[in-house]
Protein backbone atom coordinates (compact mmCIF):
# COMPACT_ATOMS: atom_id res chain seq x y z
CA UNK A 1 0.00 0.00 0.00
CA UNK A 2 1.67 3.50 -1.01
CA UNK A 3 1.50 6.43 0.45
CA UNK A 4 -1.86 7.81 -1.38
CA UNK A 5 -3.79 5.12 -0.57
CA UNK A 6 -2.90 5.36 3.24
CA UNK A 7 -3.93 8.87 2.88
CA UNK A 8 -7.03 7.95 1.20
CA UNK A 9 -7.41 5.04 3.94
CA UNK A 10 -7.60 7.64 6.74
CA UNK A 11 -9.73 9.84 4.83
CA UNK A 12 -12.17 7.26 4.87
CA UNK A 13 -12.18 6.49 8.06
CA UNK A 14 -12.26 9.29 9.18
CA UNK A 15 -15.67 10.46 7.71
CA UNK A 16 -16.89 7.06 8.16
CA UNK A 17 -16.00 8.00 12.04
CA UNK A 18 -17.31 11.32 11.89
CA UNK A 19 -20.75 10.35 10.00
CA UNK A 20 -21.21 7.36 13.10
CA UNK A 21 -20.83 10.12 15.44
CA UNK A 22 -23.18 12.49 13.60
CA UNK A 23 -25.99 10.10 13.36
CA UNK A 24 -25.67 8.95 16.89
CA UNK A 25 -25.99 12.35 18.29
CA UNK A 26 -29.21 12.88 16.01
CA UNK A 27 -30.77 9.93 17.20
CA UNK A 28 -29.90 10.64 20.46
CA UNK A 29 -31.01 14.22 20.75
CA UNK A 30 -34.40 13.24 18.70
CA UNK A 31 -35.41 10.24 20.62
CA UNK A 32 -35.02 11.75 24.28
CA UNK A 33 -37.49 13.77 25.38
CA UNK A 34 -36.06 15.50 28.51
CA UNK A 35 -34.87 18.73 26.69
CA UNK A 36 -36.32 21.95 25.93
CA UNK A 37 -37.18 23.28 22.71
CA UNK A 38 -34.22 25.37 22.02
CA UNK A 39 -31.15 22.57 22.52
CA UNK A 40 -33.30 20.23 20.41
CA UNK A 41 -33.71 22.23 17.80
CA UNK A 42 -29.88 23.43 18.08
CA UNK A 43 -29.03 19.94 18.14
CA UNK A 44 -31.36 18.61 15.38
CA UNK A 45 -30.12 21.24 13.12
CA UNK A 46 -26.22 20.77 14.28
CA UNK A 47 -25.86 16.85 13.64
CA UNK A 48 -28.00 17.70 10.80
CA UNK A 49 -25.36 19.59 9.24
CA UNK A 50 -22.56 17.71 10.65
CA UNK A 51 -24.13 14.85 8.69
CA UNK A 52 -25.01 16.72 5.20
CA UNK A 53 -20.93 18.28 5.69
CA UNK A 54 -19.37 14.77 6.16
CA UNK A 55 -21.51 13.11 3.76
CA UNK A 56 -20.53 15.69 1.12
CA UNK A 57 -16.91 15.37 1.58
CA UNK A 58 -17.27 11.16 1.37
CA UNK A 59 -19.18 11.75 -1.79
CA UNK A 60 -16.14 14.05 -2.91
CA UNK A 61 -13.61 11.36 -1.84
CA UNK A 62 -15.65 8.41 -3.79
CA UNK A 63 -15.90 10.62 -7.10
CA UNK A 64 -12.16 11.75 -7.29
CA UNK A 65 -10.61 8.31 -5.89
CA UNK A 66 -12.79 5.62 -7.14
CA UNK A 67 -15.18 7.05 -9.80
CA UNK A 68 -12.76 9.12 -11.59
CA UNK A 69 -13.38 10.21 -15.24
CA UNK A 70 -17.11 11.41 -16.16
CA UNK A 71 -18.26 12.76 -12.73
CA UNK A 72 -16.73 15.98 -12.71
CA UNK A 73 -20.27 17.24 -12.03
CA UNK A 74 -21.02 15.25 -9.24
CA UNK A 75 -18.01 16.26 -7.39
CA UNK A 76 -18.57 19.79 -8.13
CA UNK A 77 -22.13 19.43 -6.76
CA UNK A 78 -20.55 17.54 -3.80
CA UNK A 79 -17.57 20.09 -2.97
CA UNK A 80 -20.07 23.16 -3.30
CA UNK A 81 -22.19 20.94 -0.20
CA UNK A 82 -18.71 20.05 1.48
CA UNK A 83 -18.19 24.06 1.72
CA UNK A 84 -22.10 25.50 2.23
CA UNK A 85 -22.93 22.56 5.47
CA UNK A 86 -19.34 22.88 7.01
CA UNK A 87 -19.85 27.10 7.05
CA UNK A 88 -23.48 27.14 8.33
CA UNK A 89 -22.20 25.41 11.65
CA UNK A 90 -20.68 28.92 12.98
CA UNK A 91 -23.16 30.59 12.93
CA UNK A 92 -25.29 28.23 14.14
CA UNK A 93 -23.14 27.55 17.07
CA UNK A 94 -22.96 31.78 17.62
CA UNK A 95 -27.17 31.94 17.88
CA UNK A 96 -26.41 28.34 20.51
CA UNK A 97 -23.98 30.35 22.42
CA UNK A 98 -25.33 33.68 22.98
CA UNK A 99 -28.83 31.65 23.99
CA UNK A 100 -26.65 29.58 26.60
CA UNK A 101 -24.99 32.63 27.90
CA UNK A 102 -28.93 33.60 28.20
CA UNK A 103 -28.82 36.68 25.61
CA UNK A 104 -30.81 37.19 22.96
CA UNK A 105 -29.33 36.71 19.79
CA UNK A 106 -31.19 38.74 17.50
CA UNK A 107 -30.29 41.71 19.17
CA UNK A 108 -26.19 41.32 19.81
CA UNK A 109 -23.80 42.89 17.26
CA UNK A 110 -21.45 39.45 17.07
CA UNK A 111 -25.22 37.90 15.44
CA UNK A 112 -24.99 41.10 12.45
CA UNK A 113 -21.11 40.21 11.81
CA UNK A 114 -21.25 36.63 11.87
CA UNK A 115 -24.55 36.55 9.73
CA UNK A 116 -22.66 39.58 6.77
CA UNK A 117 -19.48 37.56 7.14
CA UNK A 118 -21.51 34.12 5.95
CA UNK A 119 -23.45 35.85 3.79
CA UNK A 120 -20.22 37.59 1.53
CA UNK A 121 -18.55 33.92 1.83
CA UNK A 122 -21.94 32.43 0.26
CA UNK A 123 -20.95 34.54 -1.95
CA UNK A 124 -17.51 33.44 -2.95
CA UNK A 125 -18.65 30.41 -3.02
CA UNK A 126 -21.09 30.71 -5.67
CA UNK A 127 -18.83 32.68 -7.87
CA UNK A 128 -16.22 29.39 -7.14
CA UNK A 129 -18.27 28.08 -9.18
CA UNK A 130 -17.93 29.87 -12.19
CA UNK A 131 -14.10 30.78 -11.76
CA UNK A 132 -10.68 28.86 -11.30
CA UNK A 133 -8.88 30.81 -8.61
CA UNK A 134 -10.18 29.20 -5.94
CA UNK A 135 -10.07 25.42 -7.23
CA UNK A 136 -9.75 23.73 -10.47
CA UNK A 137 -12.54 20.73 -11.46
CA UNK A 138 -10.80 19.83 -14.84
CA UNK A 139 -13.46 17.41 -17.15
CA UNK A 140 -11.32 14.41 -16.35
CA UNK A 141 -12.55 14.95 -12.76
CA UNK A 142 -9.62 15.68 -10.93
CA UNK A 143 -9.14 18.64 -8.65
CA UNK A 144 -6.31 21.10 -7.69
CA UNK A 145 -6.32 24.47 -5.54
CA UNK A 146 -6.49 27.71 -7.36
CA UNK A 147 -4.14 30.70 -6.32
CA UNK A 148 -6.57 31.91 -4.03
CA UNK A 149 -7.57 28.80 -2.05
CA UNK A 150 -6.93 30.34 1.44
CA UNK A 151 -9.57 32.67 0.80
CA UNK A 152 -12.06 29.49 1.19
CA UNK A 153 -10.83 29.29 4.50
CA UNK A 154 -10.14 32.90 5.53
CA UNK A 155 -13.85 33.47 6.42
CA UNK A 156 -14.48 30.43 7.98
CA UNK A 157 -11.25 30.59 10.26
CA UNK A 158 -12.44 34.26 11.27
CA UNK A 159 -16.17 33.01 12.05
CA UNK A 160 -14.22 31.04 14.55
CA UNK A 161 -12.05 33.63 16.27
CA UNK A 162 -15.51 35.97 16.33
CA UNK A 163 -17.15 32.70 18.35
CA UNK A 164 -14.22 32.04 20.32
CA UNK A 165 -14.20 35.94 21.68
CA UNK A 166 -17.69 35.87 22.29
CA UNK A 167 -17.19 32.44 24.23
CA UNK A 168 -14.50 34.33 26.25
CA UNK A 169 -16.27 37.48 27.28
CA UNK A 170 -19.13 35.27 28.41
CA UNK A 171 -17.49 32.48 29.87
CA UNK A 172 -18.69 33.42 33.62
CA UNK A 173 -21.88 32.90 32.40
CA UNK A 174 -21.81 29.34 31.28
CA UNK A 175 -21.26 26.29 33.31
CA UNK A 176 -18.12 24.54 32.95
CA UNK A 177 -19.02 22.04 30.63
CA UNK A 178 -20.35 24.08 28.33
CA UNK A 179 -16.81 25.92 28.15
CA UNK A 180 -15.64 23.24 27.32
CA UNK A 181 -17.66 21.98 24.95
CA UNK A 182 -17.59 24.98 22.55
CA UNK A 183 -14.21 25.82 23.05
CA UNK A 184 -13.35 22.22 21.78
CA UNK A 185 -15.60 22.36 18.90
CA UNK A 186 -14.36 26.08 18.00
CA UNK A 187 -10.33 25.04 19.17
CA UNK A 188 -9.88 21.98 17.22
CA UNK A 189 -12.02 22.84 13.78
CA UNK A 190 -9.81 26.18 13.59
CA UNK A 191 -6.30 24.40 13.96
CA UNK A 192 -7.11 21.77 11.32
CA UNK A 193 -8.30 24.43 8.89
CA UNK A 194 -4.92 26.13 9.53
CA UNK A 195 -2.71 23.09 8.83
CA UNK A 196 -5.60 22.44 5.79
CA UNK A 197 -4.43 25.61 4.21
CA UNK A 198 -0.75 24.25 4.02
CA UNK A 199 -0.93 20.59 3.60
CA UNK A 200 -2.77 18.61 0.89
CA UNK A 201 -4.24 15.02 0.93
CA UNK A 202 -5.13 14.77 4.24
CA UNK A 203 -9.03 15.91 5.23
CA UNK A 204 -7.99 17.96 8.17
CA UNK A 205 -11.53 19.94 8.33
CA UNK A 206 -13.23 17.21 8.26
CA UNK A 207 -11.20 15.44 10.93
CA UNK A 208 -11.50 18.56 13.46
CA UNK A 209 -15.59 18.46 12.43
CA UNK A 210 -15.82 15.23 13.02
CA UNK A 211 -13.63 15.86 17.04
CA UNK A 212 -16.43 19.11 17.31
CA UNK A 213 -19.19 16.75 16.52
CA UNK A 214 -17.76 14.37 19.09
CA UNK A 215 -17.72 17.29 21.63
CA UNK A 216 -21.11 17.85 21.21
CA UNK A 217 -22.28 14.41 21.34
CA UNK A 218 -21.26 14.00 24.73
CA UNK A 219 -22.01 17.78 25.86
CA UNK A 220 -25.51 16.26 24.79
CA UNK A 221 -25.35 13.14 26.80
CA UNK A 222 -23.66 14.92 29.75
CA UNK A 223 -26.52 17.55 29.80
CA UNK A 224 -29.28 14.90 29.19
CA UNK A 225 -27.67 12.74 32.46
CA UNK A 226 -27.48 15.80 34.38
CA UNK A 227 -30.98 17.04 33.84
CA UNK A 228 -31.97 13.12 34.60
CA UNK A 229 -30.43 13.29 37.55
CA UNK A 230 -31.62 16.76 38.90
CA UNK A 231 -35.27 15.52 38.07
CA UNK A 232 -34.59 12.35 40.10
CA UNK A 233 -33.51 13.75 42.83
CA UNK A 234 -36.02 16.75 42.61
CA UNK A 235 -38.80 13.77 42.49
CA UNK A 236 -37.49 11.93 45.22
CA UNK A 237 -37.26 15.06 47.15
CA UNK A 238 -40.92 15.35 46.14
CA UNK A 239 -41.60 11.83 47.66
CA UNK A 240 -39.75 12.40 50.83
CA UNK A 241 -41.84 15.09 51.81
CA UNK A 242 -45.16 13.48 50.57
CA UNK A 243 -44.04 10.61 52.62
CA UNK A 244 -42.77 13.10 55.86
CA UNK A 245 -46.13 14.90 55.62
CA UNK A 246 -47.80 11.06 55.80
CA UNK A 247 -46.37 10.38 59.22
CA UNK A 248 -47.55 13.59 60.88
CA UNK A 249 -48.60 12.59 64.56
CA UNK A 250 -52.31 11.49 65.12
CA UNK A 251 -52.39 11.59 68.42
CA UNK A 252 -52.92 15.85 68.58
CA UNK A 253 -56.31 15.89 69.52
CA UNK A 254 -55.79 12.57 71.94
CA UNK A 255 -53.49 14.59 73.66
CA UNK A 256 -55.33 17.98 74.13
CA UNK A 257 -58.24 16.14 75.71
CA UNK A 258 -55.95 14.76 78.18
CA UNK A 259 -54.45 17.93 79.39
CA UNK A 260 -57.77 19.38 79.11
CA UNK A 261 -58.94 16.87 81.79
CA UNK A 262 -55.15 16.88 84.06
CA UNK A 263 -55.75 20.87 84.40
CA UNK A 264 -58.70 19.79 86.65
CA UNK A 265 -57.51 16.48 88.16
CA UNK A 266 -53.62 17.18 88.80
CA UNK A 267 -52.34 20.80 87.71
CA UNK A 268 -48.48 20.27 88.30
CA UNK A 269 -48.60 17.20 85.76
CA UNK A 270 -50.88 19.05 83.19
CA UNK A 271 -48.11 21.54 82.78
CA UNK A 272 -45.01 18.87 82.53
CA UNK A 273 -47.28 17.26 79.66
CA UNK A 274 -48.13 20.73 77.89
CA UNK A 275 -43.82 21.00 78.26
CA UNK A 276 -43.54 17.75 76.66
CA UNK A 277 -46.36 18.05 74.11
CA UNK A 278 -44.80 21.50 73.12
CA UNK A 279 -41.36 20.19 72.99
CA UNK A 280 -42.66 17.30 70.84
CA UNK A 281 -44.76 19.41 68.50
CA UNK A 282 -41.72 21.81 67.80
CA UNK A 283 -39.21 19.00 67.12
CA UNK A 284 -41.66 17.82 64.60
CA UNK A 285 -42.57 20.89 62.59
CA UNK A 286 -38.73 21.28 62.75
CA UNK A 287 -38.23 17.76 60.97
CA UNK A 288 -40.77 18.67 58.11
CA UNK A 289 -39.13 21.62 57.21
CA UNK A 290 -35.41 19.95 57.31
CA UNK A 291 -34.58 18.19 53.56
CA UNK A 292 -31.20 16.71 54.91
CA UNK A 293 -30.04 14.66 57.61
CA UNK A 294 -29.80 15.35 61.23
CA UNK A 295 -27.96 14.22 64.19
CA UNK A 296 -29.42 11.38 66.22
CA UNK A 297 -29.45 12.73 68.85
CA UNK A 298 -32.05 15.76 67.84
CA UNK A 299 -34.02 12.61 66.35
CA UNK A 300 -33.56 10.89 70.04
CA UNK A 301 -34.92 14.04 72.22
CA UNK A 302 -37.64 14.31 69.35
CA UNK A 303 -38.84 10.52 70.41
CA UNK A 304 -38.45 11.48 74.41
CA UNK A 305 -40.77 14.01 73.74
CA UNK A 306 -43.34 11.64 72.53
CA UNK A 307 -42.96 9.14 74.93
CA UNK A 308 -42.84 11.53 77.35
CA UNK A 309 -46.85 12.39 76.42
CA UNK A 310 -47.72 8.66 75.40
CA UNK A 311 -46.32 7.47 79.25
CA UNK A 312 -48.55 10.15 81.02
CA UNK A 313 -51.76 9.73 78.82
CA UNK A 314 -51.51 5.54 79.39
CA UNK A 315 -50.21 5.75 82.86
CA UNK A 316 -49.10 1.99 84.12
CA UNK A 317 -49.74 0.57 80.46
CA UNK A 318 -46.31 2.08 78.95
CA UNK A 319 -43.06 1.28 79.61
CA UNK A 320 -39.97 2.24 78.15
CA UNK A 321 -36.20 1.34 77.97
CA UNK A 322 -33.98 3.26 76.57
CA UNK A 323 -30.14 1.82 75.78
CA UNK A 324 -28.37 3.94 73.33
CA UNK A 325 -24.44 4.27 73.74
CA UNK A 326 -24.50 5.68 70.40
CA UNK A 327 -25.24 8.81 69.04
CA UNK A 328 -23.01 10.62 67.20
CA UNK A 329 -24.04 9.96 63.76
CA UNK A 330 -26.93 11.09 60.82
CA UNK A 331 -29.89 10.17 59.73
CA UNK A 332 -33.32 11.58 58.14
CA UNK A 333 -35.46 13.16 60.31
CA UNK A 334 -38.45 11.60 61.35
CA UNK A 335 -37.09 7.68 61.55
CA UNK A 336 -36.96 6.60 64.68
CA UNK A 337 -40.01 8.67 65.92
CA UNK A 338 -42.40 7.02 63.99
CA UNK A 339 -41.20 4.20 64.49
CA UNK A 340 -41.67 3.95 68.25
CA UNK A 341 -45.02 5.47 67.48
CA UNK A 342 -46.07 3.03 65.41
CA UNK A 343 -44.90 0.09 68.58
CA UNK A 344 -47.40 2.49 70.82
CA UNK A 345 -50.09 2.56 68.40
CA UNK A 346 -50.29 -1.25 67.38
CA UNK A 347 -48.66 -2.18 70.64
CA UNK A 348 -51.31 -1.25 73.42
CA UNK A 349 -54.15 -3.08 73.80
CA UNK A 350 -56.12 -2.97 77.59
CA UNK A 351 -56.67 -6.51 76.78
CA UNK A 352 -52.92 -7.55 76.78
CA UNK A 353 -49.85 -7.06 79.54
CA UNK A 354 -48.36 -3.34 79.52
CA UNK A 355 -46.43 -2.53 76.68
CA UNK A 356 -42.74 -2.25 77.09
CA UNK A 357 -40.77 -0.21 74.44
CA UNK A 358 -37.33 -1.12 73.94
CA UNK A 359 -34.52 1.29 71.73
CA UNK A 360 -31.38 0.53 71.59
CA UNK A 361 -28.31 1.83 69.34
CA UNK A 362 -24.91 0.17 68.86
CA UNK A 363 -21.85 0.57 66.36
CA UNK A 364 -20.75 -1.97 63.98
CA UNK A 365 -18.70 -3.09 60.90
CA UNK A 366 -21.51 -1.67 58.58
CA UNK A 367 -22.77 1.18 60.32
CA UNK A 368 -24.75 2.23 63.20
CA UNK A 369 -27.53 0.09 63.92
CA UNK A 370 -30.98 1.61 65.69
CA UNK A 371 -33.18 -1.53 67.48
CA UNK A 372 -37.05 -0.39 68.45
CA UNK A 373 -38.31 -3.59 70.18
CA UNK A 374 -42.00 -4.06 71.78
CA UNK A 375 -44.08 -6.72 73.48
CA UNK A 376 -47.17 -6.30 71.53
CA UNK A 377 -49.43 -8.13 69.81
CA UNK A 378 -46.46 -8.84 66.75
CA UNK A 379 -46.19 -7.81 63.47
CA UNK A 380 -47.72 -9.80 60.30
CA UNK A 381 -47.00 -9.73 56.45
CA UNK A 382 -50.14 -9.18 55.75
CA UNK A 383 -50.66 -5.89 58.25
CA UNK A 384 -48.31 -3.73 55.26
CA UNK A 385 -50.85 -2.49 54.03
CA UNK A 386 -52.63 -0.99 56.97
CA UNK A 387 -50.55 -0.06 60.40
CA UNK A 388 -46.69 -0.86 58.34
CA UNK A 389 -47.59 1.49 56.07
CA UNK A 390 -45.39 4.32 57.98
CA UNK A 391 -42.61 1.76 58.36
CA UNK A 392 -42.75 1.48 54.39
CA UNK A 393 -42.42 4.93 54.06
CA UNK A 394 -39.27 5.23 56.45
CA UNK A 395 -37.63 2.63 54.52
CA UNK A 396 -37.44 4.64 51.30
CA UNK A 397 -37.02 7.44 52.55
CA UNK A 398 -33.89 5.86 54.28
CA UNK A 399 -33.18 3.84 51.03
CA UNK A 400 -33.09 7.72 49.39
CA UNK A 401 -31.52 9.67 51.39
CA UNK A 402 -29.06 7.70 53.31
CA UNK A 403 -28.65 4.20 51.50
CA UNK A 404 -30.36 2.81 55.40
CA UNK A 405 -32.05 -0.33 55.28
CA UNK A 406 -34.84 -1.02 57.44
CA UNK A 407 -35.84 -4.58 58.73
CA UNK A 408 -39.06 -5.73 60.19
CA UNK A 409 -39.22 -9.35 62.26
CA UNK A 410 -41.07 -10.64 64.95
CA UNK A 411 -39.48 -11.25 68.27
CA UNK A 412 -39.03 -14.76 69.43
CA UNK A 413 -40.86 -14.28 72.90
CA UNK A 414 -43.58 -12.36 71.34
CA UNK A 415 -43.72 -8.84 69.77
CA UNK A 416 -41.96 -6.95 67.12
CA UNK A 417 -38.45 -6.15 66.53
CA UNK A 418 -37.51 -2.99 63.81
CA UNK A 419 -33.75 -2.39 63.08
CA UNK A 420 -32.40 0.39 61.13
CA UNK A 421 -28.89 0.50 59.80
CA UNK A 422 -27.09 3.54 58.88
CA UNK A 423 -24.38 2.46 56.38
CA UNK A 424 -20.99 4.18 57.78
CA UNK A 425 -19.29 5.45 54.23
CA UNK A 426 -20.30 8.88 53.55
CA UNK A 427 -23.04 9.42 56.16
CA UNK A 428 -23.01 8.77 59.18
CA UNK A 429 -20.01 10.36 61.84
CA UNK A 430 -19.70 8.07 64.91
CA UNK A 431 -17.36 8.58 67.76
CA UNK A 432 -13.86 6.90 67.94
CA UNK A 433 -14.97 5.76 71.44
CA UNK A 434 -17.86 4.95 73.47
CA UNK A 435 -19.81 7.71 74.91
CA UNK A 436 -21.56 7.17 78.19
CA UNK A 437 -25.06 5.95 77.88
CA UNK A 438 -28.13 7.89 79.20
CA UNK A 439 -29.74 6.56 82.31
CA UNK A 440 -32.74 3.76 80.99
CA UNK A 441 -35.72 5.59 81.57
Amino acid sequence: MNTQQSIQLVNFATGGGGLVVALMGFCFNLFFLHRDRWSRNFFTAFFSLVIAYIGSSLVTSISLEILGRGFSGLTRVSLFGESLFSSMLMPLLTCFLLHCAGDVWQKQPITKIVLSLWCAYFLALILTQFTQVIYIITPENTYSRGPLYPMLLIVPALLMLLNLAALWRRRHRLSRRQVTAFATCLLIPLICMVIQMFSYGLLMIVIGTSVGAAVMFVFTLGDHVERYVLQQQEIARQRSSIMVLQMRPHFISNTMMSIYYLIRQDPEKAERVTLDFTNYLRRNFTALAREGLIPFSEELEHTRAYLAVEQVRFEGDLFVELDAPYTDFCLPPLTLQPIVENAVRHGLDPELDPLRVTIRTRRTDRGGVITVEDTGPGYSPADDNAPHIALANIRERLRMMCGGTLEIAPRETGGTRVTVTIPRDGVGRFPKRESEAPPPT
